[in-house]
């Protein structure tokens, strides 16, 4: 059976990246939550997907110009604060699985040092399309986990997630095919694919043998999984 992964908590159903996603996720019964970090003008690590606060928050400018205590003063969405990444752990710790997306130059250190300073290196697997910060969280300590975001996998890129011990790849789901996943499968590569966000496309997954999905929508996920309606009205092409 696939795992499933609220993508930005549950940004399909709730504010995205906020704690308040999170704990959504986590109560319907999702194996893992994706979060995305960034460091604010000050060092601290944000979780937010943008390099701007401008679409998520009422706020403007960018994180990377902004001190966190001015992007924790923005509203989120309904009312909820810009989270940081201790506060993401804290909520999901001995819960789910948590994978943080590393987003902007320099972020993989103070990540790799604020997981570790939760001692939740179990917990965690880091994510990331530039390869170069993978490969730079596997240089400070083989037993953080990583995974490699391909939209679109080619044998390429499948050799250099297997070079850098990733334990899978993140494949945008438009782009799965059994090509992708036997070829994965086939050295050791779990594949997630991401964001199917309705019923017919999270099934498509499934039939195409996937390992996890990664949705917005999770809720609609679980909810066909725990009906056991995985083959209604779906044939693989």
């Amino acid at each position: 059976m696939v795992y499933v992964a609220g993508h930005r908590g549950a940004m399909g159903v709730m504010p995205e990246n906020t704690l308040k996603g999170f704990r959504y996720a986590t109560n319907l019964g999702v194996e893992a939550v994706e979060c995305d970090v960034h460091l604010s003008r000050d060092g601290q690590l944000v979780v937010m997907h943008d390099t701007t606060v401008d679409r998520t928050t009422n706020g403007h400018g960018a994180i990377r110009d902004l001190t966190a205590a001015r992007i924790r003063g923005l509203d989120a969405g309904g009312g909820e604060q810009v989270p940081t990444l201790d506060e993401v752990l804290e909520t999901v710790r001995h819960e789910v699985h948590l994978l943080i997306e590393l987003k902007g130059i320099g972020v993989e250190q103070a990540a790799v040092e604020a997981v570790r300073a939760q001692g939740m290196e179990e917990e965690v697997t880091f994510s990331s399309f530039a390869l170069e910060r993978l490969a730079a969280v596997r240089e400070m300590g083989r037993g953080y986990r990583v995974r490699a975001i391909l939209p679109n996998p080619t044998d390429f890129d499948l050799a250099r997630a297997v070079e850098m011990q990733a334990v899978g790849i993140d494949v945008q789901y438009r782009n799965v095919c059994f090509r992708v996943v036997d070829a994965a499968h086939a050295l050791g590569l779990e594949v997630l694919a991401w964001n199917p966000d309705t019923w017919p496309e999270q099934q498509a997954m499934i039939a195409l043998g996937v390992d996890g999905v990664s949705s917005n929508r999770p809720d609609i996920l679980l909810y066909h999984l725990r009906r056991g309606t995985l083959q209604e009205e779906f044939q693989p092409q």
